[in-house]
């Protein structure tokens, strides 16, 4: 019964830490990973770094987009944020 009183507020807080942290940043990496396994072309996506375009070309590694005007640019796959649906949402 002593073992319990000492050891269980630290493993309150570790499972606290556990629900808090660590399990909804693994679920939101699953979902990003799942989106970014998604990936097609003529998908709308939006980079990391704000910059909106259509994917032309894509790779295992490698996403090539189009931008305004026609400029192609190559970014890594994981650079992707976003892919915009139809709709205007953010999946």
């Amino acid at each position: 019964m002593a073992g319990l009183m000492t050891w269980g507020p630290a493993l309150l807080m570790v499972l606290m830490l556990y629900f808090l942290l660590i399990r909804p940043q693994k679920k939101a990496q699953k979902k990003r990973n799942e989106m970014l396994e998604k990936l097609k072309r003529g998908d709308k996506v939006i980079t990391i770094g704000g910059l909106y375009g259509t994917i032309v070309d894509i790779s295992e590694k490698q996403v090539k987009l189009s931008v305004e005007g026609g400029v192609r640019l190559e970014f890594a796959r994981s650079a992707i944020s976003a892919n915009i649906t139809e709709d205007g949402e953010e999946t």
